[in-house]
This record gives structure tokens, C-alpha cells and sequence, in this order.
């Protein structure tokens, strides 16, 4: 899969299947990317994802993906994963749906990207971007017409990864999201109209 970003002759950029989990651990580590989230704060209750927080999350996702689920996207430089997206159909992500911040706008069927994780080490570099652009794409190729964010307003300079990991609306506007909801000081929905 290659994305409408053209200066990313460097990365591929797949879907997350089974023959491509092992890469999806190798990238999220031993701690589970943040705190051994494994990418389910959306995709639980508090509750679950508290009481899984490391290898219950872990497990939680892993059976996503057995069965045959695609819950995001994986960037790759030189067969490495470097970066995650997780982009799927609103529906998957219950705890998104049950939050009175994010509640839906509308009743247009979206996809939603809710995470970015990149590699320490490719940081800074523009990768986010264009796992954004690589979202778009596979939406797309998918048959969505509608991609959904909700970036984190900064409050200052900046924010820690726990707190940045939805992204800022300046990065989606760079991209073509247009706002179409600010349901708190903090929060902000975009969305990108794919033709």
C-alpha cells in the first residue's frame, strides 16, 4: 500500500492482519506502547482496559486481529514497523461511542482514527503525517467516504505522548480535515471528505 503523500518513497505502509502481528508487538514493546494500552482505550470500558492494562490489552487486541479484524495501519522502513494508526469504522470503538465529549454529530457512517504510536527513534520526522495520509488511503480503498479525528487542542509547547496521541488540529488542517465540532476546551472533531 503506498500513500497519496508522495515523499514517502522510504516507508510502506499495511493494514494489520495476522501475518503481521508479530511486527505490531515488536513496535509497541514490552510496555505495550503507553502504559500497556495495546491501543484498546477506545475499543473498551475503563473498567476492562484498567483491569487488562498490559497483557490483558495485549490479549484483547491480538484477538481482534486473529479473527480477521483490521484495527489500523503499521508504517514500515526497511521491513521494520516504525509507526501505528489505528483507523477503523466508528462502530468498533465502543468506548468512543458511550463518550459524551466525542458522541457522533451526525448519523454519516465515518472511520475513525483515535491513535498514533511511532518508534522512539523516528519521532519528529514528519512520520505522523503520513500515516495520515496512508489512513486516508486505506479508507479509501475500502469504500469509506468519510474519515473521522479528534485531535487534542495543546495547551502549551508541549504535550506528553499520553496526552498527544489523537494528534493536534493543526496536523489534520495540513491534510485537508475541515472542523466540524468543538465539544470541549480540549477537544476538537475533524473530518476529511475522501471524493
Amino acid at each position: 500500500m503506498t500513500s497519496s503523500d508522495q515523499s514517502n518513497s522510504s516507508l510502506d505502509f499495511h493494514p494489520l492482519i495476522r501475518e503481521r502481528w508479530a511486527d505490531f508487538e515488536d513496535l509497541f514493546g514490552a510496555r505495550g506502547a503507553y502504559g500497556g494500552c495495546w491501543c484498546m482505550w477506545w475499543r473498551l470500558t475503563r473498567r476492562e482496559f484498567e483491569e487488562g492494562q498490559g497483557e490483558g490489552n495485549r490479549e484483547a487486541m491480538h484477538s481482534i486481529v486473529s479473527r480477521g479484524d483490521v484495527p489500523g495501519i503499521l508504517a514500515y522502513e526497511g521491513g521494520r514497523a516504525v509507526g501505528w494508526c489505528s483507523v477503523a469504522p466508528r462502530e468498533t470503538y465502543g468506548s468512543l461511542n458511550r463518550s459524551p465529549v466525542l458522541k457522533r454529530i451526525d448519523d454519516k457512517q465515518v472511520w475513525s482514527i483515535v491513535c498514533f504510536f511511532v518508534a522512539k527513534d523516528h519521532r519528529h520526522m514528519g512520520l505522523v503525517r503520513k500515516l495520515i495520509h496512508a489512513a486516508i488511503d486505506y479508507v479509501r480503498s475500502q469504500g469509506g467516504k468519510v474519515v473521522e479525528a479528534y485531535p487534542s487542542i495543546p495547551k502549551g509547547e508541549r504535550m506528553p505522548p499520553v496526552s498527544s496521541f489523537m494528534g493536534f488540529p493543526s496536523l489534520y488542517e495540513s491534510v485537508g480535515f475541515v472542523e466540524c465540532a468543538r465539544p470541549s476546551k480540549s477537544k476538537v472533531i475533524m473530518r476529511y471528505y475522501i471524493e
